[in-house]
């Protein structure tokens, strides 16, 4: 893994932090159980670290940028060039802090590079929650390490 690169207030890193990761087979139950969590994070100014990259993932990001907590946004690619519009405000105001933990020449995202992003995000969070897990996923083995290394680890579904 290459250096990371930082966009952002880098001392968030030192607040507790909180990982959200899911697979992308979700049921609609458990979404609505994973926005009740967002809201949850949101409201008691959790910082929540995570890629943001799944459509439930990036759910979630936009229900903890209606706070005002911090939140830690991990590419699995190059850092942004133009950054959305969307992530100006919180980086404006300190609360965001964007990591690309992948070489700089990686401009999409593959499962290697979100790879190197999840193990990133697991390796920086004081505790793990997945909205869903499936076995036969890219995210399982990080699942199965995260519990082998002692990390608080919780599964919404």
């Amino acid at each position: 893994m290459s250096n990371p690169f930082y966009l952002g207030d880098i001392a968030i890193l030192n607040q507790p932090k909180v990982a959200f990761l899911s697979s992308r087979k979700i049921s609609s139950a458990t979404v609505l159980k994973c926005f009740d969590w967002a809201t949850e994070q949101r409201d008691k100014d959790a910082c929540v670290i995570s890629g943001y990259h799944s459509p439930l993932e990036k759910d979630v990001l936009h229900f903890l940028l209606k706070g005002l907590q911090p939140v830690i946004l991990v590419l699995g690619r190059s850092m942004y060039k133009q950054l959305p519009i969307y992530l100006q405000k919180p980086l404006e105001e300190g609360r965001l802090l964007i990591v690309s933990p992948v070489s700089q020449s990686i401009h999409r995202q593959s499962v290697q590079s979100c790879t190197i992003r999840n193990k990133y995000i697991i390796d920086n969070a004081d505790e793990i929650v997945f909205g869903s897990l499936d076995e036969k996923g890219n995210l399982y083995p990080l699942y199965r390490q995260a519990i082998e290394d002692g990390k608080k680890v919780k599964v919404i579904s």
